[in-house]
């Protein structure tokens, strides 16, 4: 079973999403005529109208908080620290460029969850990968494949992951017993997780901009403190990614490392194309009242995880000076080095504390996503969401204190099974993807607000639900 795992693996992370995941990044970029550059403006106005909801869905706001929640995780401290690591400064320009061309993949597997949404039993909004495969694909076989391994990936193992890390953090900071720790976490998450998707999304819209804005200003008080090196930092990045000079603390400016672990690193961190998501993009009411809207609320998402936080704990990195080829000191301890360099032992802590709400907001985001999931499965009734819940909390208390990484091999290849039917499934639906944006677009150029009015789109009549489109 490990050798198949660890083959699945080999062939996922490193041929088929590695390369994947950019060319559809690329391909989406192109075709959708650079719309991540062309039209940010419109997705900055699409957050700022983004607070409406109605009795059927949650926010465009919350949806992007939850959503953040899930993409703001400990790949932001721990996971830019190893991409300096093993491939200098040069892999941070790498991971902005994945970044980039991701906001296009995000946008059109968002607008396509929008788009082929259902309500449940209950009257609320669903959707995401699966439903939009199953419909607009007509392939309810590969939806119920996608959605097995999200349940396996997102709502089990990688909540061990996350509590993994907290308890970590805080036996080093604070010299809390791990276990306990996992027993705390599963609570305080039981808490929120048994009310629902509401709760969810009220506690993202409450904590996620919180804990970005704390450690955003935190990075800007490091910037400030050291603004004559950071135009040179900046600079470094840059020649580094070419192999131009040496990178940062010594490491050795290799463009394939820097290249490759960049890439691996950003696309881990915003997950764009992953097909998690749009699990959440569907459950929002969109304003305006057209699926492209919450695609570009969500291509958001992918910036603000990578270009603003990624880059605020990069350079927080580079310039403390502590980056050493060889030492061994990487991930979280290196992070927290590098702070305390800045600010003294309370950076320690500091980092400590930030461990613990982005990934705890992790296993809350995560937990909706795999709930979307067992919804389309059928199993979305009383008996089957505690269950799901009861094992989700279990694997938190679990991986508290115990790794086995086996069994993290096993998410990483549902997940790269999950991402690769994804990436497949919105590229053979790239061309619905296309005339909803000309649509969008040429509304907002009319001076009009944006509407989706499903007689414009006659293919999709029996595609998507014309109680929420009319």
């Amino acid at each position: 079973m490990t050798a198949i795992i660890d083959f699945l693996n080999t062939i996922f992370w490193g041929y088929v999403l590695i390369y994947g995941l950019l060319a559809v990044g690329v391909f989406f970029t192109i075709r959708l005529g650079f719309l991540q550059f062309v039209h940010f403006g419109e997705m900055v106005r699409a957050i700022r109208g983004a607070r409406q909801s109605d009795a059927s869905g949650i926010s465009p706001f919350q949806a992007l908080c939850t959503s953040l929640a899930s993409r703001v995780g400990t790949g932001n401290l721990a996971g830019v620290a190893v991409a300096l690591y093993l491939g200098g400064a040069g892999a941070i320009f790498w991971m902005w460029l994945v970044a980039l061309v991701g906001m296009a993949t995000a946008y059109a597997e968002s607008s396509l969850a929008q788009l082929y949404k259902v309500r449940d039993g209950e009257g609320q909004y669903r959707g995401g990968p699966a439903f939009y495969i199953a419909k607009g694909l007509k392939a309810p076989w590969a939806g119920g494949v996608f959605s097995v391994a999200l349940i396996i990936s997102f709502g089990l193992v990688f909540n061990a992951v996350q509590a993994n890390s907290i308890a970590d953090a805080m036996e080093g900071a604070f010299g809390f017993s791990k276990l306990w720790v996992g027993v705390a976490i599963a609570i305080l998450a039981g808490a929120v997780i048994f009310g629902g998707l509401r709760s969810i999304a009220r506690f993202s819209e409450l904590v996620v901009p919180l804990m970005a804005g704390l450690y955003v200003l935190m990075a800007l008080i490091v910037l400030v403190m050291n603004i004559t090196e950071v135009p040179g930092v900046l600079m470094t990045i840059v020649r580094s990614a070419f192999g131009l000079e040496e990178a940062a603390g010594g490491v050795a400016g290799s463009v394939t490392a820097a290249m490759l672990n960049g890439i691996k690193r950003g696309l881990f961190s915003n997950e764009a194309g992953m097909g998690s998501a749009p699990n959440v993009a569907a459950t929002a009411t969109p304003a305006p009242h057209h699926p492209s809207s919450q695609g570009l609320v969500q291509s958001m998402g992918v910036f603000v995880d990578t270009i603003v936080i990624c880059t605020a704990t990069a350079v927080m990195i580079l310039l403390s000076g502590v980056l050493e080829p060889g030492s061994g000191v990487t991930g979280t301890q290196l992070t927290q080095q590098a702070m305390e360099t800045h600010i003294g032992v309370a950076g320690t802590y500091f980092i400590a504390i930030a461990i613990l709400f982005f990934a705890f907001t992790s296993i809350v985001a995560n937990y909706s996503y795999a709930e979307n999931a067992l919804i389309f499965l059928g199993g979305g009734n009383k008996l089957g969401l505690t269950l799901l819940r009861l094992a989700a909390l279990g694997m938190v208390v679990w991986g508290a204190y115990e790794a086995v990484s086996t069994v993290f091999n096993a998410a990483d290849a549902s997940m790269g099974l999950m991402a690769t039917i994804n990436l497949i499934a919105i590229t053979l639906l790239s061309g619905t993807v296309v005339k909803l944006t000309k649509d969008y677009m040429a509304q907002v150029k009319a001076g009009v607000v944006p509407t989706f009015k499903a007689a414009d789109y006659p293919e999709l009549k029996e595609k998507i639900n014309n109680n929420i489109w009319r």
